[in-house]
């Protein structure tokens, strides 16, 4: 059973397995600077891989100022690892996902 880190992840999780998309949780990790050793000094987790979409999700539910610090390091893999797609997903856009999912159930049962 997969542990998650905020509630705000077990949604995110909850909408991708009613919408059939396969999810890993916080499979990789990017290194985004070194040290003069060569040991990692800052890295990003993405909390979910989508193999299938060839995709990586960010869930956000933080303080103002963790957001700020999050989206720099979203940024920064971006430009180290261009081949790479992270998004971001803050509050409202865990939201527009419960609703369109409920519109998804919806227009299924009604089918």
């Amino acid at each position: 059973m997969t542990r998650f880190a905020h509630e705000a992840e077990v949604e995110c999780a909850r909408a991708l397995d009613a919408l059939g998309i396969r999810w890993a949780y916080e499979p990789h990790m990017f290194v985004l600077s070194r040290d003069e050793h060569g040991r990692v000094r800052e890295a990003i987790t993405p909390d979910f891989h989508l193999p299938d979409l060839r995709l990586y999700l960010e869930v956000t539910a933080m303080r103002q100022r963790h957001v700020t610090r999050k989206n720099r390091k979203l940024r920064r893999l971006h430009e180290m690892h261009p081949e790479v797609r992270c998004y971001a997903l803050y509050a409202r856009d865990r939201v527009r996902l419960i609703e369109r999912l409920g519109e998804i159930c919806t227009f299924a049962r009604a089918a």
